[in-house]
């Protein structure tokens, strides 16, 4: 498993904005120094109520500010844009920063609202992505691309540079997404699924890019997970889902069996099964004391499955402490 561990850190772009330039730039190089393998950043237009953030703009300040780490967007809303923007944004960064950016998309849909406030129907979200990855893959290869369908028509288009290393992931569970994933993307993001679930995705998705007739080499899976950190799992907890409960506005028993709390060897012990059904990456949304003790934790997780036998031995010994009390 040593070789296949790829756990990264979700960053809070309005957490890391309320710290001096020098400050954000120190807690980034604190990261890649303790073993985090990749930082990872979400996207929204206006989310129940105007929250946001931009996953293409906050992905190239996150690349600015550190040489190391490369940068995944999970998951940036396609639909909600137009794909040859897209095209030329994802051509600009992969152009300063090549190989550093993993791309995944989904069709969003979750607050109908924030589409209709981007002119989308929300009934089209489907067709229009499956639309945009089309035109997008042809345009990421500098040549000139004519289509006409449904949503967008574009006649000999081009975007250059190239882009040639660029991994395009699609999240979604449902049939159509892993459909998508396997006929279109290079990996799928799974997010509040077991790992049995998990599983039988990413099968699914394998089975879908064969009757394509595609041949994937390396999948890149990626499992995101929401997580509070701390001794104290309770407390942990509440960080979670408190966080949860001001975004998405649901009670947050709903995911509570997905997101676990406690220290991290509590939480590297949860992610092993993904590991062994077939992500490829893990990307950790901790809540924590502060961002340093976040950075801390998430790199205790990713010692700890690296030597994946440390995963259950500190457990072992957490549950012989307990005992003993």
């Amino acid at each position: 498993m040593t070789a296949a561990v790829d756990i990264g850190m979700s960053v809070f772009m309005d957490e890391l904005a309320q710290h001096p330039p020098g400050e954000r730039r120190r807690l980034l190089a604190d990261a890649a120094d303790a073993g985090i393998d990749h930082l990872h950043v979400g996207d929204h237009v206006s989310f129940r109520g105007g929250f946001g953030f931009d996953g293409l703009i906050n992905t190239a300040a996150l690349l600015n500010l550190q040489d190391a780490l490369p940068v995944l967007i999970g998951i940036y809303q396609l639909p909600l844009r137009h794909p040859t923007v897209v095209a030329r944004q994802l051509a600009a960064i992969c152009e300063s920063h090549p190989g550093r950016l993993r791309f995944g998309v989904g069709v969003g849909g979750d607050d109908r609202d924030e589409m209709r406030a981007c002119g989308v129907d929300p009934r089209t979200r489907g067709r229009r992505m499956d639309e945009s990855l089309e035109i997008l893959r042809g345009l990421l290869t500098g040549r000139p691309v004519t289509y006409a369908g449904e949503i967008f028509d574009i006649s000999e288009v081009a975007i250059e540079p190239a882009v040639t290393d660029l991994p395009i992931l699609v999240g979604g569970r449902s049939d159509a997404a892993l459909r998508r994933a396997g006929r279109r993307g290079d990996g799928w993001i799974g997010i509040w699924i077991s790992a049995a679930r998990f599983a039988e995705s990413v099968a699914r998705v394998t089975q879908e890019a064969q009757a394509a007739g595609r041949r994937i080499d390396r999948w890149e899976h990626n499992v995101t997970i929401w997580c509070g950190f701390g001794d104290d799992r309770a407390r942990a907890g509440r960080r979670v889902s408190d966080a949860m409960r001001s975004i998405y506005h649901l009670d947050p028993d709903v995911f509570a069996r997905w997101c676990p709390a406690g220290p991290p060897d509590a939480i590297a012990e949860f992610i092993v099964p993904y590991l062994e059904a077939g992500a490829r990456s893990v990307s950790l949304i901790g809540r924590g004391e502060s961002p340093e003790h976040v950075v801390q934790c998430v790199a205790e997780v990713r010692r700890l499955l690296a030597g994946e036998a440390g995963v259950s031995g500190a457990a072992d010994a957490r549950t012989a402490a307990t005992g003993a009390r």
